[in-house]
């Protein structure tokens, strides 16, 4: 299927679905195809090697107790420098 980029534009959504459905789609500027959309493999799904090495850290990173200050400790670090407050 060939659509041209106005069309493209109007129809992201349905172009996705038929893409999803495993056609490809080309998208042309005055006639002449400029890009393809095409579906992606199963394995190259986006997420899918985040998922798989959800946890593999586990227990090798260490946060330290002082990761965080109390507003004490806050004040007292940003006492007289205007500049980080924001209006």
């Amino acid at each position: 299927m060939r659509v041209n980029v106005g069309q493209a534009k109007n129809d992201l959504s349905k172009l996705l679905t038929r893409v999803e459905a495993g056609h490809s789609v080309e998208i042309a500027r005055n006639g002449v195809p400029v890009a393809r959309l095409v579906p992606i493999e199963a394995g190259e799904r986006p997420g899918r090697r985040f998922v798989a090495t959800y946890g593999a850290l586990a227990g090798q990173i260490v946060v330290g107790d002082d990761v965080e200050f109390t507003d004490a400790e806050l004040d007292e670090m940003l006492a007289g420098d205007e500049s980080r407050i924001r209006p």
